[in-house]
């Protein structure tokens, strides 16, 4: 099985858990991307820009590639509204940042893909279906829990292919080693992350062995969650989850 290229370093944290389970499917099916563009209605250098990083999946496209490899969406369609919130609120964020710095520039005007301003009649659809979409991933991901947990102030850009330390402290009540906040967030094997490697510091701090503190949820992450879980007399499914927070948290 060829090695994944290394996800763009801008690419957001939910973003990345999305992009990992969709190449963990694809590399479970067995499916090139020939395959899935036979098998979808996405091109196959569409499934290639959306399995590298490089441009956010469609949410039908993560429902059909779940459909394909003949998985349940619906964890899959959640993870997707998660990501896809946190992308627009660090669009935002970024846009409003740009404003401050230059309060005198005016916004420049939409363009369509031929590089065409839109018409007024156009722009109205769109932001009409902007917010219908808007509103459908928030409603998901408000019902789950997923993505409403605050980010560390002082989060940094997470990388691949390097370790990390563990801090050590109290936050909000709650044990802290320094690399994320959350409490709630969904963490399945192949995730990557800062919060990955929060609960690898964190099981190593209840004496728990997670291997290498490098941000990657593999089998010995999966084994010592299981391990943890069993312990603390929780159902040990491997996944970090809410009720596994709050135990690592104590």
């Amino acid at each position: 099985m060829a090695r994944w290229k290394t996800l763009p370093p801008q690419l957001g944290e939910r973003d990345r858990q999305l992009v990992a389970q969709l190449r963990r499917l694809k590399d479970h099916s067995g499916l090139s991307l020939a395959a899935l563009e036979t098998r979808t209605s996405s091109s196959r250098s569409s499934w290639e820009r959306y399995l590298n990083g490089r441009t956010p999946p469609s949410r039908e496209a993560v429902g059909e590639l779940a459909r394909v490899c003949g998985s349940d969406p619906t964890r899959l369609l959640v993870l997707y509204d998660v990501a896809a919130r946190d992308r627009g609120a660090r669009a935002e964020e970024n846009g409003q940042d740009r404003a401050r710095q230059h309060p005198d520039e005016e916004p420049e005007p939409a363009r369509t893909s031929h590089g065409r301003t839109p018409r007024p009649a156009v722009l109205a659809s769109a932001g009409c279906a902007l917010l219908v979409a808007f509103a459908a991933g928030y409603a998901v991901a408000s019902a789950t829990g997923a993505g409403t947990t605050p980010q560390d102030p002082a989060a940094y850009a997470y990388q691949e292919d390097r370790t990390y330390s563990c801090g050590t402290g109290r936050k909000d009540g709650g044990r802290y080693a320094g690399h994320g906040v959350t409490r709630e967030t969904l963490l399945t094997p192949d995730a990557s992350g800062r919060d990955v490697v929060e609960a690898q510091c964190l099981l190593r701090a209840h004496g728990v062995d997670p291997g290498v503190v490098d941000g990657l949820y593999g089998p010995a992450v999966t084994d010592a969650v299981r391990a943890f879980q069993k312990r603390r007399g929780l159902v040990p499914d491997g996944l970090v989850g809410e009720n596994t927070w709050r135990e690592l948290r104590r």
